[in-house]
């Protein structure tokens, strides 16, 4: 897709939704995720969506998928990348080079509850951004790339304390 076509959609939907307010609040899509085969789980989604992970040997997985949280550092890299690039298209910019890196520090006593006071995520993470775009100065790009890590939808609900619960349904 050209820059000008992402640009033209992003403000066409922000232009609808300013004319139709009562559409932008809505439940998202759910990822509904079963176990296929001892830790190799499969979790489904709209449109024939489908995700697969799997847990190392070493903990009793079969290492035949990614783990979660390297899903997880994969949606924020991807979700940053594509906030960045929509960013870009509305300001008019062609990013000739777009490449985001997430990797974060882990201790596996909280996965495994070794030690309560040990959390069972990541402890910390990073997310590093290369982006160039013939003409435009350093400081554009920067600008890009803040505005998009402020309005990234992953990195936002990394950043904050989602409110969320949990239903228990015994079958």
């Amino acid at each position: 897709m050209s820059v000008a076509h992402i640009r033209q959609c992003i403000e066409g939907v922000i232009t609808y939704l300013a004319e139709h307010p009562a559409e932008c609040r809505y439940t998202d899509k759910a990822a509904t995720a079963v176990v296929e085969e001892g830790l190799r789980c499969r979790a489904d989604g709209p449109g024939g969506a489908t995700l697969v992970s799997d847990m190392p040997k070493a903990v009793g997985g079969g290492g035949s998928a990614p783990p979660p949280g390297w899903l997880l550092r994969a949606a924020l890299a991807n979700c940053d990348a594509t906030v960045i690039a929509m960013r870009a298209a509305q300001l008019g910019v062609a990013l000739t080079t777009l490449e985001v890196t997430v990797d974060s520090e882990s201790d596996d006593r909280g996965l495994l509850g070794m030690d309560g006071t040990i959390s069972a995520g990541p402890l910390s993470m990073r997310t590093r951004v290369r982006i160039g775009a013939l003409g435009v100065a350093a400081k554009d790009l920067r600008d890009i790339v803040e505005w998009a890590e402020a309005h990234s939808p992953v990195g936002d609900a990394l950043r904050r304390a989602v409110p969320s619960r949990t239903e228990v349904e015994i079958a």
